[in-house]
């Protein structure tokens, strides 16, 4: 027994080497693109997710991942990635409660520093929604609308949902752009469910028992900026949200190819939910009515892949489903791409930190230096070689095909 596992390790560890240093490979094949990353992976923080997608003649599909210094343990800050679970549970809740994503939600404020929300002018009605908060987060990743499906949710019932579904790689503890301590965010907002005058939920104050943050701590850089002060010491991310790569790629799997992972993994979704995911998750500012975005969310606005370095209008052909993140000079992106006329489609997820005087707080980040160049050369050279790579089956991608405002 034990020469035959002996052997099936040997058999078995150099394919696996050799997915793991493909991207690395692609990657030197255009060092005019990559040199500066590659010659100093570990300061910038690299970790890339490469999902090959191939289909079968009845169009089922099978994965094939990539990995390019992926790991779980080392920490990067998720920044608005967070949002794209946030949006999962509030639409699962309300399928819980027989609740419509679009009845009106209002929040009230039950502790310090919490606000209050009676209307939203963005809206059809003017008034606020679970899918109104979650198309704002979907288009162009408001921090606002996330605040308000976190106090939804729940700290508590938040994190143990994901964990319940086997999502272990992740927290999501606090509030987004507020500034709230961990006491605060602990706490929830009360929230009202009303249509036409009547009260069809109602929910109080939550407050979370449980305490999610690093086991170890978790400090970044030489300093940080508090107010107008440098402290010279390393940022605390111990108690910061937490979303590890693999993680983002399994979820945003579960949701468009919900067949594809165990039942577990998905969400309690309906297809019309499906379908509005698909939809929000592709569109592109300009094409959306309510809310009305001026040209200052152009189509890379929170798409980072593939044009992330400039302000230039996406082809028809193409269509990006992801959700984006960036704060403290980290930029992620999170994606499914494909290209409707050449049959192109395959999963891309990625982080870099920008953050060369590694000093946090201090908006000093090469995010237009750096950072965008590399994930948009990042997500071409990937399309190129995806437009070059032979299928047995050209894939339909109908599915995803939907009609934007």
């Amino acid at each position: 027994m034990m020469f035959y596992m002996t052997l099936l390790l040997l058999v078995w560890s150099p394919s696996q080497a050799q997915k793991d240093a493909f991207l690395n490979d692609l990657l030197k094949k255009n060092p005019e693109l990559f040199r500066p990353i590659l010659e100093n992976p570990a300061k910038y923080d690299v970790q890339i997710l490469y999902t090959q997608i191939n289909r079968d003649a009845q169009n089922n599909p099978t994965f094939r991942t990539y990995r390019y210094r992926v790991d779980k343990d080392r920490y990067f800050y998720p920044a608005s990635t967070v949002k794209f679970p946030a949006v999962l549970l509030a639409l699962e809740k309300l399928n819980e409660l027989k609740l419509d994503p679009a009845t009106p939600m209002l929040t009230d404020s039950a502790g310090h520093r919490q606000t209050a929300v009676r209307s939203d002018p963005t809206s059809p009605n003017g008034l606020p929604s679970v899918a109104h908060y979650a198309k704002k987060i979907l288009l162009v990743s408001d921090n606002d609308a996330f605040n308000r499906l976190y106090e939804l949710m729940g700290q508590c019932d938040m994190n143990e949902r994901l964990y319940d579904k086997g999502y272990k790689n992740l927290r999501i503890v606090h509030r987004l752009e507020v500034g709230m301590n961990r006491e605060q965010n602990r706490r929830t907002n009360p929230v009202r469910f009303v249509e036409n005058g009547k009260v069809l939920y109602q929910q109080p104050m939550q407050v979370c028992g449980k305490t999610y943050r690093s086991e170890t701590p978790i400090r970044r850089g030489i300093g940080f900026m508090r107010n107008d002060s440098l402290i010279r010491q390393p940022f605390d991310f111990t108690e910061r949200n937490y979303f590890a790569l693999e993680e983002q790629q399994d979820m945003l799997r579960a949701v468009l190819f919900p067949e594809s992972v165990p039942p577990r993994q998905r969400f309690n979704l309906t297809s019309m939910e499906y379908d509005f995911l698909y939809r929000y998750m592709s569109e592109f500012p300009r094409e959306s009515t309510f809310p009305k975005y001026d040209t200052t969310y152009y189509d890379s606005y929170c798409k980072f892949l593939l044009t992330g370095d400039n302000k230039k209008s996406f082809p028809k052909n193409v269509r990006i489903f992801n959700k984006v993140g960036d704060a403290y000079g980290y930029l992620i992106d999170n994606a499914y791409i494909v290209d409707f006329e050449r049959g192109v489609e395959f999963m891309l997820a990625a982080v870099i930190h920008c953050n060369e005087d590694g000093i946090f707080n201090d908006n000093k980040y090469e995010y237009d230096t750096i950072g965008m160049p590399f994930l948009a050369n990042l997500g071409r050279v990937i399309y190129d070689y995806e437009v070059k790579r032979r299928r047995a089956f050209k894939p339909d991608l109908r599915k995803f095909m939907v009609k934007y405002e």
